[in-house]
Order: structure tokens, then C-alpha cells, then sequence
């Protein structure tokens, strides 16, 4: 029976993303239909198998090796905030920005990352129907996280449309780091945290297929580089000072972002609570997400356990929830543990969309700011809608 409404639920949340659509018309199905396929067969691989979870660990090890030499840069900066038992988000988040994006506009100076992206775009669209770029960003978020994977694509963000953009920045909710990627598994099953990593993307693909379809022409779907326009490329060093204040002054931008969004989130909390003392952004959430939680495939008690928890990660985020839940987790079924960790294994939480909103904000234009500061709701329902489809698939084959 919990099997039947597991599936009923998949259905469910795919009808929301159609009814929800901007361009109903203009879904690509076949690509859908697609990219649904290789949901299925990705998460019954990942949940069966343990190789498929051991080359996810081992793209992520590259990655986090990546960051780990940022740190070396950062600490001898500032030593006393990397040597800690526990970095704080500036450091650990955005501080390797200084370093990630340099690096990467390095690759694209020399012409090596534009070719990446083209023939592994190339590859990737051939399987999902997506525009090539949008196909290596879905790998790129897999592991370099929001920020850091659109601070790296500047340059192919300026130069496409703002409709692409937004794509973009729907997909950019539902990504988490490769650095966090071991943290979390030191707080729920390593088997659950890296299926849930490529699941995400998957259903990022299918989301904003069907959320925003955006039809792109063959000239458009390029790969940008730096000799684009005809003009003669700057000098190296000059290219190079750019790009490295433009990964210093992406940081602030985010991290005022941030910081807005969340005191702003705690600013609501506290009206509320004027209202009655139980009133809360999570306790409201809570209740919303409870049909979708009982959409899983669970009873009405954990339904509801797992309704909180998601409330929880959506106003909060997913360390939170990890926290809370540890000295109970046990005694959850496994189809909870399951579609629970699934779930909260992703950055969709009110906090990313400032650092999203942020991030575009020191790249693009205004008219390309000014669309996805319009369609903020749509990026919040991006994520929460590729979180509960991630954890519903995954759930179809976890019991």
C-alpha cells in the first residue's frame, strides 16, 4: 500500500510542476520522459549497488581536494579561522570563491574549459535534450556547489539570455558541495547522502524542463569564450587582477545577501510568535509540507515527523535537521531514514536564494537581475519540488 502512494506521490509532484508551468506548451516531454528514465535507473543503481556510490565519493574527493588548497591560501591569511574544529560559513563557504573562480577563468584564458564544456555538454545533451551548457552545469553544481559553479560560468551568464538565467539559477537550489559531502555523512547514512547527489540533478533537468522550458536555437546553444566578439584578448596579469576582484567583491555581495535573508526569515519568526508563542516560518511549513511527507509513502506519524523536518530545513538548512534528528534516528523506519536524508541533502533553503540573488546580482545586467529577482517564489519551488522528487524516487526502492 505505501508503495502504491510512494508512486501516486511522483505523480503528484510532477502535476504541480505542469500546473505550475510558465510554458505548458512548450514542455519538451521526450526530454522529460528521458531524464525520468535515467532517474529511475540511477537511484535503483546507487541504492543497490555500492560501486555507484563509491565513483560519486570518488568525483567528490577530487573536488574536495580543490577546496582543500583554497583553505591553504585562506589560512595563511587568516590562520585562526581555518585551524578550528568547526570553520564558519564565510570561511567555509565562500572565502574558497577567491581561489575557485581565478582558477576557473584561468582554464577559460588558456581555452581549456570552453572545449571541456563543449564536448562533454555535447555528450551529456545528447542523453537529457538539454542545451550543452546547461547540461555540464548540472555536473558542475553536482560538486562545486551554487555559488562556486555560477561564479565560474561568468562569462557563458553574461552572454546568454535572461530566460537561460533563470534556468540557471532554478537548478543552482538544488546542488550541495563536495566539501560538505563528508561532513554529512558523519551524521546520516553515507548510502542515502550519495544517492541523493546525482538524483538531484537529474531532477534539477527535469524541474525547470517543466517549470520554465526555454527554447533555445542552435546558434545559441555555444559554449562562450573570451574571443567572442571579435575583440583582442587582455593581457594575462590584467585578466587575472579582474578576476580576482570580481571574486572578492561576489563574496560580499553574497554574504550581505545572506545575512539579510536570514535575519529577515528570524524578523518573521518574531511577529509571529507575538501572534501565539508556537508560531513559527518552520511550524507553518510544517504543516504545508505534511500531504507531500504522507506522499512518501509513510504513516501519518512519521509523515508528520518528517513534515517538521523539512519545514526545519527550508527555513533553516540541512545541518540543522542532521543535528536534530541524530539521537532519534535509529528508531525511524528505513524508508524514513531513506527519503529524510534524501531530502535535506541539498542547499534549497531561504538562505541559498539570497546567496543565488547575490550571485547574479555582481554578474549580469539589471534586466537579467531584475527576472530572477521576479521569480524568487519559482526558485524556492524549483528546489523543494527536486527535493521531494529526489527523495520520492529513491524512496520507490528503499524499505
Amino acid at each position: 500500500m505505501y508503495l502504491i502512494i510512494n508512486i501516486i506521490g511522483l505523480v503528484v509532484f510532477l502535476a504541480i510542476g505542469v500546473l505550475l508551468s510558465k510554458k505548458r506548451k512548450e514542455i519538451q516531454w521526450r526530454g522529460v520522459g528521458t531524464l525520468l528514465v535515467m532517474n529511475f535507473v540511477l537511484a535503483w543503481f546507487l541504492t543497490t549497488f555500492p560501486i555507484g556510490r563509491e565513483i560519486v565519493q570518488g568525483a567528490a574527493a577530487a573536488f574536495v581536494g580543490l577546496v582543500n588548497v583554497a583553505y591553504e591560501g585562506i589560512a595563511f591569511a587568516f590562520p585562526d579561522w581555518v585551524h578550528v574544529k568547526q570553520m564558519n560559513f564565510f570561511t567555509s563557504a565562500l572565502l574558497p570563491i577567491l581561489f575557485v573562480v581565478p582558477l576557473f577563468d584561468i582554464l577559460t584564458y588558456i581555452g581549456l574549459l570552453p572545449f571541456v564544456i563543449k564536448w562533454i555538454g555535447k555528450a551529456l545533451a545528447f542523453l537529457t535534450h538539454e542545451p550543452k551548457f546547461e547540461s555540464f552545469f548540472a555536473i558542475e553544481m553536482m560538486f562545486l556547489g551554487n555559488t562556486e559553479a555560477l561564479a565560474v560560468s561568468s562569462l557563458q551568464l553574461k552572454r546568454m539570455k535572461a530566460d537561460r538565467c533563470l534556468t540557471l539559477a532554478m537548478m543552482s537550489m538544488s546542488c550541495v558541495t563536495a566539501g560538505l559531502i563528508g561532513v554529512y555523512t558523519t551524521m546520516m547514512p553515507a548510502e542515502f547522502i550519495l544517492t541523493a547527489v546525482p538524483l538531484n540533478v537529474v531532477n534539477a533537468l527535469i524541474v525547470t524542463n517543466i517549470l520554465h522550458p526555454v527554447k533555445i536555437s542552435p546558434e545559441e546553444d555555444t559554449v562562450a569564450t573570451l574571443k567572442d566578439g571579435g575583440k583582442e584578448r587582455e593581457p594575462f596579469f590584467s585578466f587575472l587582477g579582474s578576476s580576482i576582484l570580481g571574486a572578492g567583491r561576489l563574496v560580499l555581495i553574497i554574504a550581505a545577501n545572506v545575512i539579510a535573508f536570514v535575519a529577515l526569515a528570524k524578523f518573521i519568526d518574531l511577529l509571529l510568535g507575538f501572534v501565539h508563542p508556537m508560531l513559527s516560518l518552520e511550524s507553518i511549513l510544517g504543516v504545508i509540507m505534511f500531504p507531500f511527507a504522507w506522499l512518501m509513502g509513510l504513516d501519518t506519524t512519521e509523515a508528520f515527523t518528517l513534515a517538521q523536518n523539512m519545514g526545519t530545513k527550508l527555513v533553516t538548512n540541512e545541518f540543522v535537521v542532521m543535528l536534530g534528528v541524530q539521537d532519534n534516528f535509529a528508531t525511524f523506519s528505513r524508508h524514513l531514514q531513506g527519503v529524510l536524508t534524501v531530502f535535506v541533502t541539498s542547499f534549497a533553503n531561504f538562505g541559498t536564494l539570497g546567496m543565488i540573488i547575490g550571485c547574479f546580482k555582481s554578474m549580469v545586467d539589471e534586466s537579467k537581475n531584475e527576472l530572477i529577482s521576479r521569480n524568487v517564489g519559482y526558485i524556492l519551488l524549483s528546489g523543494i519540488l527536486v527535493s521531494l522528487l529526489s527523495a520520492g524516487v529513491a524512496g520507490l526502492f528503499i524499505w
